[in-house]
């Protein structure tokens, strides 16, 4: 479906929602499918309190045909307890489905306004890409989204989040393993890239010099200088355990899947074009370590930045960057609340894609609709039941009062029913080295649009 056919889509669930009387609803579960056949669930309490939230769960490179989790793990019993409505589907589509997801969201509203009615507020919530998939909600959606909060989403959009990953591949591949058949655009399997990249990063680690330039395409892809929640954060002057750490979630940080997405998207979305590596670094927080193995290896950082700025560049599509952008690259206009939440060592979503949300929305003059809320911690999606929950009602009291309260201590104390960690702190991310916005042509070193790339 098109834009214009969601804009319209929309347009006809208003007005339905708006025909309907809100009541109190018979507890217990329904269960429906898309015509496609992905399946959705809406669960009602007992006693609704007229809230729905509305989940969107994240990446599968298949459909999934069993019925969708309707909650972030480990809240679904407590948030039917305390009289929330929830709804999930499963996607149309496997893969990058960030096209299908929303169409097929909205779908299960619908369905929930025909069999149950109308509800007083919709929350859109997701994880990981069904972040993404909940803010292109509350973007095109507002007269039925109330408000948004992505839980550990890829929220500064597709093209700034691919490119940024796209840095670290094309320098690991061009100063690492050159001849290691490995493929940072046009990749054939990403689970066989991905295992070449491992034999090449095992090979890189038993050197010095090797160590320093994975750290340089850590750098360049953002990595978090702590991602295993298995291990203590290391301290800022341990280079040995921030290097472990780093290696740890390499391949799959920085060597994201793009088969499926380039297949979508009709060809390569991904370019590095006009961009100036040398310059790039200069910004990179990882900067320093850098510079420290790259000089404990004896080797010079100036030559292989060298190497990496004359090196044949990739070139995107412009068609293919336009179907990326619109599969979804937020604007950062927003008309309706967006809260997230994230872990600050989450070495997939990593620091600075949230860093990029935050400079959108100032771009877009609509700062005071965002906060962002930040948990100690290490992994992806390693959010506890009680963390997410209190992230939940520091969304609702700002659609209550009009007003933001993040401080850490005030967002812990919330949702106390339910026992768990909260590690909430105070956190600034770094900016993204390639923030990418919503307008074609916005973007460093962005190929020039064409007319056909806007159809």
């Amino acid at each position: 479906m098109s834009i214009r056919g969601i804009v319209a889509f929309i347009a006809a669930l208003t007005l339905s929602a708006a025909q309907l009387p809100a009541a109190q609803p018979a507890a217990g579960r329904i269960e429906g499918r898309h015509a496609g056949g992905a399946p959705w669930v809406i669960d009602i309490p007992a006693n609704w309190n007229g809230t729905l939230l509305l989940y969107a769960h994240g990446y599968s490179p298949a459909v999934d045909l069993r019925p969708p989790e309707s909650a972030p793990r480990g809240l679904r019993d407590w948030l039917l307890a305390n009289n929330y409505a929830l709804a999930a589907s499963a996607y149309t589509a496997g893969g990058w489905a960030v096209e299908e997801a929303p169409r097929d969201q909205l779908e299960v509203l619908r369905a929930f306004t025909e069999r149950v009615g109308a509800p007083r507020r919709t929350i859109a919530w997701g994880s990981s890409m069904g972040g993404l998939v909940s803010l292109a909600m509350a973007e095109r959606a507002p007269a039925l989204i109330s408000g948004a909060l992505p839980l550990c989403g890829s929220v500064s959009g597709s093209l700034g989040m691919l490119n940024t990953a796209l840095d670290g591949a094309f320098a690991f591949q061009t100063l690492v393993a050159p001849g290691a058949g490995i493929r940072v655009t046009g990749v054939d399997d990403d689970r066989l890239n991905a295992a070449r990249v491992q034999r090449a990063l095992d090979a890189a680690w038993q050197s010095p010099s090797g160590r320093a330039r994975v750290m340089l395409a850590a750098a360049l892809a953002q990595l978090p200088a702590w991602s295993d929640p298995q291990a203590a954060e290391p301290a800022s002057a341990d280079v040995d355990a921030t290097a472990e750490q780093i290696r740890r979630t390499f391949v799959a940080g920085v060597f994201v899947p793009r088969t499926d997405q380039e297949r979508r998207a009709g060809g390569i979305y991904g370019w590095n074009t006009g961009i100036d590596y040398r310059a790039l670094l200069r910004r990179a927080q990882l900067a320093p370590l850098v510079r420290r193995l790259y000089a404990q290896a004896g080797v010079s950082l100036d030559a292989d930045l060298a190497i990496l700025n004359a090196a044949p560049r990739i070139a995107a599509n412009t068609s293919s960057v336009a179907y990326m952008r619109a599969n979804f690259v937020p604007t950062g206009a927003w008309r309706v609340p967006v809260l997230t939440l994230q872990t600050t060592g989450d070495g997939l979503t990593v620091p600075s894609t949230h860093g990029a949300l935050a400079e959108l929305t100032r771009r877009a003059g609509r700062s005071a609709q965002l906060a962002q809320l930040w948990v100690h911690g290490a992994g992806h999606c390693t959010l506890t039941p009680a963390e997410t929950a209190a992230a939940l009602a520091t969304l609702e009291q700002r659609l209550d009062t009009g007003r933001w309260s993040i401080k850490p201590r005030d967002v812990a104390a919330r949702a106390p029913d339910l026992a768990g960690e909260r590690r909430f702190v105070d956190y600034k991310a770094a900016a993204q080295l390639r923030v990418c916005g919503a307008r074609a042509g916005s973007c460093a070193g962005e190929p020039a649009p064409t007319p056909e790339a806007h159809q």
